[in-house]
């Protein structure tokens, strides 16, 4: 006798969305939610407050992968 799996539902995050929860800005980021909150708080992703919520304006995640890639194809000092 086999029993079957469960069905998996995946559901699709709505690119639409102008202000994503931490958690959903952590998944397009490929990080988790901790790291996520760490980044909020030293200020390197910018977060807004809605009412009590925490939310992060979906084009400030461009913003932060664009300066991990500016300082990481930046020269540095003192390499060849």
């Amino acid at each position: 006798m086999t029993t079957a799996a469960p069905a998996v539902t995946l559901v699709a995050a709505d690119p639409t969305l102008l202000l994503l929860p931490v958690e959903e800005a952590a998944r397009r980021l490929g990080i988790g939610r901790t790291t996520c909150f760490a980044l909020i708080a030293s200020g390197e992703l910018e977060s807004v407050k809605v009412g009590s919520l925490r939310r992060i304006p979906a084009d400030a995640l461009a913003v932060y992968v664009a300066r991990l890639r500016e300082v990481s194809t930046a020269p540095r000092a003192g390499g060849a």
